[in-house]
């Protein structure tokens, strides 16, 4: 015997064309005529049954589809996945951002840079932060005339040895600004963080060089006679996990995107802008890196010297993880002192919660070093 299915639709058209045709026939007003309800056959309701609970079963399957399709992953963006904070010793504190005026005389700068250390740390400074190439004058010609073995230490390397000492003294932690660094016949851009034990933490060697020719303003390359570092430097102190870039590291988000993956509170720019590049990205850069990472930005310059052969832009800075200047200077010797309150770093993440937005179905970062320690 051949069946058929009867649809809703179909179904509640019969229903309707019944007794609409019974009304059109009767002669007796609406309110006396009796309705006609029409009854179907058993198997032709349980046939319109199964149809509408199969309608349903298909409705949640695709519908559950959906769902699964439309899943973010924000797990998967990075590879691997990010680390969560950590616990700093310290939540909250000072750090001191020295921007100094930097000379020929390397013996000059070093005990200059020793009295602005002390100085920041008798304000309350728990870090203390140095310029880029602060014991040298910033040029190619110089910086194998002033590169000291760092590894080497003691009075092959007199910049480090004060760091070491004044740390270890004052009980703080100090970014090192960085020197210029022979290892074997290689030249490096090197900054070494001191904790407050004033052992050597961290040595980061600036990943990329700055190199650029932009005519009628400025033409500088490093590549020349420095020699590119091949580790982004992470380094965990009392004063929160830090990581390190110098200067034109700080154009590529991608080291940044690294350090905060795995669990950065702070991220340290040792730097020296120039007149061309300074007014136009220098606080554009620090904020976008802050607030793309939604953590603490400093950066520290050395003072301007109109009569150097490289001038430098100045504006130490401090910027917030919402990518709000909390502190900066203009461009001669200067000590800024500010707070850092890590407890502010979940507060903006919860009010904007990236993490947990991510398109781990769209795009990945990929932090290598890790995948290959894995």
């Amino acid at each position: 015997m051949k069946s058929s299915v009867v649809s809703s639709k179909n179904l509640i058209r019969l229903q309707s064309a019944i007794s609409r045709s019974f009304l059109q026939h009767s002669s007796k007003p609406i309110s006396q005529t009796p309705f006609f309800i029409p009854i179907f056959p058993t198997n032709t309701i349980n046939l319109y049954n199964q149809r509408y609970q199969n309608l349903q079963i298909q409705i949640r399957s695709n519908s559950s589809s959906i769902m699964s399709s439309s899943a973010f992953k924000p797990e998967q963006a990075g590879l691997p996945p990010a680390l969560p904070l950590p616990s700093p010793l310290l939540t909250k504190f000072k750090i001191g951002i020295c921007q100094l005026a930097v000379t020929p005389d390397k013996e000059r700068n070093i005990q200059h840079a020793r009295k602005a250390i002390e100085e920041a740390a008798q304000k309350g400074a728990q870090l203390v932060v140095l310029p880029e190439i602060w014991n040298s004058p910033y040029s190619n010609d110089s910086f194998a005339v002033y590169a000291e073995d760092i590894d080497a230490g003691h009075d092959a390397s007199p910049s480090t040895a004060m760091l070491s000492e004044v740390s270890s003294r004052l009980k703080i932690t100090v970014v090192g600004g960085s020197i210029p660094e022979g290892c074997g016949d290689k030249l490096y851009n090197t900054c070494c963080v001191f904790g407050t034990d004033g052992n050597l933490k961290a040595k980061h060697r600036k990943i990329h060089l700055f190199d650029i020719d932009i005519p009628g303003k400025i033409t500088f390359m490093e590549s020349k006679t420095l020699t590119a570092g091949e580790t982004p430097t992470i380094v965990d102190t009392d004063v929160g996990r830090i990581g390190v870039g110098i200067c034109y590291d700080i154009r590529f988000q991608e080291l940044a995107m690294i350090y905060a993956s795995r669990g950065a509170h702070l991220l340290c720019y040792p730097g020296a802008f120039n007149m061309t590049t300074g007014p136009l990205h220098w606080e554009l850069l620090q904020r976008a890196r802050a607030v793309d990472n939604q953590l603490y930005v400093a950066t520290c310059s050395p003072a301007r010297d109109a009569g150097a052969g490289y001038v430098a832009w100045g504006h130490s800075t401090l910027v917030g993880p919402f990518g709000e200047v909390l502190a900066t200077t203009e461009h001669d010797e200067d000590i800024i002192i500010a707070e850092i309150d890590y407890s502010i770093l979940e507060q903006r993440r919860a009010n904007l919660p990236l993490a947990k937005q991510r398109r781990g179905d769209l795009y990945q970062l990929v932090d290598i070093r890790r995948v290959g320690a894995h």
